[in-house]
C-alpha cells in the first residue's frame, strides 16, 4: 500500500511552479479529486494532464488512475480508523464488551496496518539492516518494551545491536552511531521529546534513521530516511498504549523475518546454536 497523502507532503517542498498548484490542491481537496477526471483536475489546478501525469509518476504511482485509486483507498482506511475510534471504553461497559472491544480494536490497527506496509520501504529498511555493522534502537515507555523485543530477536542471530532503558545512555549510543550503522526509532506519537533528540544526533553523524511511528505526519516521520507506519486506532483515554504496541511488534516481526529470509540457512544454524533447553520437570 503506498501512502499516498504521506508521499504528497513529503515531494511538497520539491515541486516546481506548475505541480505546486497541483500538490497543494490535493492536500487541501482528497476527497474531491478522487472523482475527477484527469482532464477535471487540470482544470482546478491550471495545469495540463501531461503535468499531473509525471507528478503521479514522481510520487511513485503507474501513472493518474493508479494514483487515484490508491487515494480512494487510502481515505477510505482512514475513515474507518476514524468510525472506529468512536467506539470508546464507557464506564458502563461490561467486561464482555472491554473484550469485545479491545479485541476489535487490536484486530483492525494489525489489518490496517498490513495495508500501509509500503514494499519498496520495508526491502530498503532490510538492505539497510542487512549491512549495517550495528542496529542501534531507540524509544520511551511502551515503545522501549517494542524495542527490547527487537532487540532480543536480532541478538539471537548474533546481529550486533544497542539499547537501553536509560535515556542517557540511548543518547550516547546516537552520539557514537557512524554512517555504517543504523537507527530504529519507536514511537508511536512520532512526537517524543527524547526520542526526537536521540534521532537528530544520529542524523548529524549521517547514519540513516527508520522510523516505526503511526500513520500521520509528525516530527519523527519528517526527520527519518524511511517510515514503516503503524495504524491511528488507540482509544481516546489511552492510560496505556494498547493496539499501537502491538501494532508496533508486528511491524518488527515482519521486519525481522524478512532479515532472516535474506540468509535462511545461515540463521537457522543460528537459532539451532543459540536455543536455550528448558528443564524439563515431570509433575507427579
Amino acid at each position: 500500500m503506498k501512502s499516498t497523502i504521506v508521499r504528497i507532503k513529503e515531494y511538497k517542498n520539491n515541486a516546481n511552479g506548475a505541480e505546486k498548484k497541483i500538490v497543494d490542491f490535493l492536500l487541501e481537496n482528497p476527497e474531491q479529486v478522487v472523482n475527477y477526471t484527469i482532464h477535471e483536475l487540470a482544470e482546478k489546478t491550471y495545469s495540463s494532464a501531461s503535468t499531473i501525469v509525471r507528478l503521479c509518476k514522481k510520487l511513485g504511482f503507474e501513472g493518474y488512475k493508479d494514483f487515484q485509486k490508491s487515494l480512494v483507498y487510502e481515505l477510505a482506511l482512514r475513515k474507518e480508523a476514524l468510525d472506529e475510534k468512536t467506539q470508546e471504553i464507557t464506564r458502563e461497559d461490561s467486561l464482555e464488551s472491554i473484550i469485545e472491544k479491545v479485541t476489535y480494536k487490536n484486530v483492525v490497527s494489525l489489518e490496517n496496518t498490513m495495508k500501509l506496509i509500503d514494499l519498496e520501504i520495508l526491502e530498503r529498511c532490510v538492505d539497510l539492516l542487512d549491512k549495517a555493522n550495528t542496529i542501534n534502537f531507540f524509544g520511551m515507555g511502551s515503545s522501549l518494551l517494542v524495542a527490547k523485543d527487537a532487540y532480543l530477536k536480532f541478538l539471537r542471530v548474533n546481529k550486533p545491536c544497542l539499547i537501553s532503558d536509560d535515556w542517557h545512555a540511548q543518547l550516547l549510543q546516537a552520539r557514537n552511531i557512524t554512517k555504517d550503522d543504523v537507527a530504529i526509532a519507536i514511537s508511536y506519537s512520532g512526537m517524543t521529546e527524547e526520542v526526537l533528540r536521540c534521532v537528530q544526533t544520529v542524523k548529524e553523524n549521517n547514519a540513516p534513521v527508520i522510523a516505526i511511528t503511526r500513520f500521520e505526519e509528525n516530527p519523527l516521520s519528517t526527520i527519518a530516511d524511511y517510515n514503516l507506519y503503524v495504524s491511528a486506532t488507540e482509544f481516546i483515554f489511552r492510560s496505556g498504549a494498547m493496539s499501537s504496541r502491538i501494532s508496533q511488534l508486528s511491524i518488527i516481526d515482519i521486519l525481522f523475518t524478512a532479515f532472516i529470509n535474506r540468509n535462511y540457512d545461515k540463521y537457522l544454524k543460528q537459532f539451532k546454536k543459540t536455543h536455550i533447553q528448558k528443564p524439563y520437570k515431570s509433575i507427579d
